[in-house]
């Protein structure tokens, strides 16, 4: 017999943040799920993107699609949902980002130095083709909102933290986030080119500091990695990134060691057909095993 679908209260915040709150929303929360890259929609973009007064590089939607999480927003959306099926008492919060990380990352410290990303280093919390000082406020505002509207839920979280991403299929040899990104994006996902770039893990769990220092709760870690590989799903750990102490997965791993885990799912794996340069539409068939699997870890 199908269980109904758990009661979930949306609560928006435009142009931030969507907040659903599943289940008893009195309890504590036992299950936080952020997605700090949950800006997918060409709504997202384009809404900001004519806020943005300076001159910004050609084509940049192109680099949206091909950097943004696809599917990591409907992965937390359904783990949320398979978690209630399994614990109807639990409170589960989903924070979904509406600002996108092509002008905005809010997983991010924005004060940190980035570093080349082939040498352990990220992308900059506010790229650097945006330049005009208006642009930068609005931007730097829009952060701060979004951490008020985060913050508060993480500093009540009675039980496990959750940060899906998902990321491209391949790593591909761009080591700055530069003005001439959509050219060098063009020419790395050259039909010609594309073999050339090493496969990413189809799921990659993040679970520990540069430094080696595991943060993440192992006995959770060890359960999704046996779920996983149950479904033919090849799991790594900490294989394309680490817990990088410019982010704020980071510090929330750091700030409650053991009830938090980040973890990179492979895009492709979650649309109907991988494109890098448009936009995509998730599967929800090929979602559901994966939120199967991170609902009966966690839970």
């Amino acid at each position: 017999m199908n269980r109904p679908a758990p009661a979930r209260h949306l609560s928006h915040h435009p142009g931030v943040a969507d907040v659903a709150h599943y289940g008893p929303s009195d309890a504590p929360i036992a299950l936080l799920i952020e997605v700090p890259h949950g800006a997918t929609e060409p709504d997202d973009f384009w809404s900001l993107h004519r806020q943005l007064s300076g001159a910004l590089p050609a084509e940049l939607d192109h680099f949206f699609y091909v950097n943004t999480d696809v599917g990591a927003a409907e992965l937390g959306e359904a783990t949320a949902v398979q978690v209630l099926t399994r614990v109807p008492e639990a409170h589960v919060v989903v924070v979904r980002a509406r600002l996108p990380r092509t002008f905005l990352d809010v997983n991010r410290v924005l004060e940190a130095t980035p570093g080349p990303l082939g040498q352990g280093g990220i992308t900059a919390g506010i790229p650097p083709f945006i330049t005009e000082p208006s642009d930068l406020a609005l931007l730097r505002g829009l952060y701060t909102a979004y951490r008020a509207v985060v913050d508060p839920l993480w500093a009540v979280l009675a039980g496990f933290g959750l940060t899906p991403h998902t990321y491209a299929p391949r790593t591909v040899g761009i080591e700055r986030i530069e003005a001439d990104i959509v050219e060098r994006l063009h020419a790395a996902w050259h039909p010609d080119m594309v073999a050339a770039w090493p496969l990413r893990p189809e799921v990659d769990l993040i679970t520990a500091a540069p430094d080696g220092q595991v943060l993440a709760p192992e006995c959770v870690v060890a359960r999704l990695s046996e779920r996983l590989a149950a479904q033919g799903v090849s799991v790594a750990h900490n294989a394309s990134y680490t817990l990088h102490p410019a982010t704020l997965g980071a510090q929330r791993a750091r700030e409650a060691p053991g009830r938090v885990l980040c973890l990179e799912v492979r895009r492709d794996l979650l649309v109907e057909r991988w494109d890098p340069f448009v936009p995509m539409q998730v599967d929800p068939g090929k979602v559901a095993p994966f939120a199967e699997a991170l609902a009966s870890a966690l839970m």
